[in-house]
């Protein structure tokens, strides 16, 4: 509830300081005067903006299971398959969330996910190399670390922050193109949208990407709590050793590690901290 309080205030507080310097530049008469509402393109953007991102998440579960070959776990015999389940089954009770669906992926690299369109409706999967590479105890922390995930709602949460990106940009596009090209008909106006929403598009970027960092600290020190310190120390040390990225880009944001990391400018777009800085984050928690 506080979340969608929160994303609910943004909204209005965005659209307040918006209406108020429209009627400041003028772009609102201008906008009447040609056909088009302020608050008609902003409820058009809102439309397409958030119905992208949200049809985007509900269909998350089935596009890792389609793109990324998930198997999802039944009642198995292999007792690895049974040790998953019952370690995913004990974190979802010690953070209050439904156990989620259980899959493996076949990836030679150690790396693992959560996503779904509700915290109770999740899929959590890991990869055959991080089985392969990683003891238990470390596969414990990585599975701690995404089902923090699942209980903080991060998925939702971040689609609605892409959300709210989406109709902006959306929005922005529309009111700065059709300053630009004042007729807007034709194939120049659609090209000149579709080139403002590219470049909107990545100035927004950043925020997105900051805020998937932030939950990336937040996340390690619930994998922490769930399977100790040392063993989510250890299993981001062993990721740092063979850091590659998941096979579908699409959830890399959801994954344990993103090898893109870099400094400068890079770092406005990486979706999860350099590894040393999440290492020294929780060593700075103290070992247990």
């Amino acid at each position: 509830m506080k979340r969608i309080l929160l994303f609910l205030a943004t909204n209005i507080a965005v659209l307040l300081v918006l209406s108020v310097v429209a009627r400041l530049l003028g772009l609102d008469t201008w906008l009447a005067a040609h056909g088009q509402s302020l608050g008609g393109l902003l409820v058009w953007a809102a439309l397409f903006g958030f119905g992208g991102a949200f049809i985007s998440l509900a269909m998350s579960k089935w596009q890792a299971k389609m793109f990324m070959g998930v198997k999802v776990i039944g009642q198995s015999a292999d007792p690895t398959e049974q040790w998953l389940l019952s370690v995913v089954e004990r974190d979802a009770r010690a953070v209050g969330v439904r156990m989620p669906e259980v899959g493996i992926f076949n990836s030679p690299q150690p790396n693992a996910f959560a996503t779904g369109a509700s915290r109770n409706s999740s899929l959590v999967a890991v990869s055959t190399g991080l089985l392969q590479r990683m003891n238990r105890q470390e596969v414990e922390a990585v599975l701690g670390h995404e089902m923090t995930h699942v209980a903080n709602g991060d998925m939702v949460t971040l689609t609605l922050i892409q959300g709210v990106v989406n109709t902006f940009v959306l929005f922005l596009a529309r009111v700065v193109g059709s300053l630009i090209d004042r007729n807007g008909r034709g194939v120049a106006s659609g090209l000149t949208f579709f080139f403002l929403q590219i470049v909107f598009g990545i100035l927004a970027t950043p925020i997105v990407m900051w805020f998937s960092r932030w939950r990336e600290f937040r996340a390690d020190r619930g994998g922490a709590q769930l399977a100790g310190t040392d063993n989510m120390v250890a299993a981001l040390e062993g990721l740092k050793r063979v850091q590659e990225p998941l096979p579908a880009r699409q959830f890399a944001a959801f994954g344990i590690a993103d090898p893109s990391a870099g400094g400068g400018l890079k770092r406005l777009f990486m979706s999860h901290p350099p590894l040393d800085e999440r290492i020294a984050a929780l060593r700075a928690l103290g070992t247990h």
